[in-house]
């Protein structure tokens, strides 16, 4: 499966009965639970499809209960396996929003056309989200505010342009 998103990942066990932890790596945590089915990667690199049966916040926890895991070994047996989606499940976003996963990876250029970098992950702060750019060593962090930063995304081009001065 070419276009997966990695949305998560079995992180322990819970019970006896089958059931796992869930570490979550969508806003809100929850979320991961509104897309079935999982694609669980193996060891090997294959992936396998799994339905999720039942789901819920457990204290501070996410926990899940899947097709045809009954028992507590058939469960560790899952521990640290990425949870993956296609990306036909995510939902239609309204023009000028953009998922993280698109984001990352992407050249960043002033106005100037001077390269920053690249996009080597995304974070969320209290005000606005943040790029966190790379380049030879060099990170810097620029926040995602549109018009008055970011000015111009261009997804096909694989590149962001920022109104930003790389000696902030």
């Amino acid at each position: 499966m070419a276009d997966e998103i990695l949305v998560g990942k079995i992180s322990s066990v819970f019970g006896i009965k089958g059931w796992v932890k869930v570490f979550s790596y969508t806003q809100p945590r929850e979320q991961i639970f509104n897309y079935t089915p999982w694609f669980l990667a193996k060891k090997d690199g294959g992936l396998k499809s799994i339905q999720v049966l039942d789901s819920r916040k457990q204290g501070k926890s996410l926990v899940a209960r899947l097709e045809g895991i009954e028992t507590r070994q058939q469960a560790e047996a899952l521990i640290g396996a990425q949870i993956k989606i296609q990306r036909s499940q995510l939902p239609p976003l309204e023009p000028g929003e953009y998922y993280w996963h698109d984001l990352i990876g992407l050249k960043v250029e002033d106005l100037s056309h001077r390269s920053l970098g690249r996009i080597a992950e995304m974070m969320e702060t209290g005000a606005n989200d943040v790029m966190i750019v790379r380049d030879e060593g060099r990170e810097m962090l620029i926040p995602w505010i549109r018009d008055q930063v970011v000015k111009k995304v261009d997804l096909a081009a694989g590149k962001v342009q920022v109104d930003w001065d790389p000696e902030y």
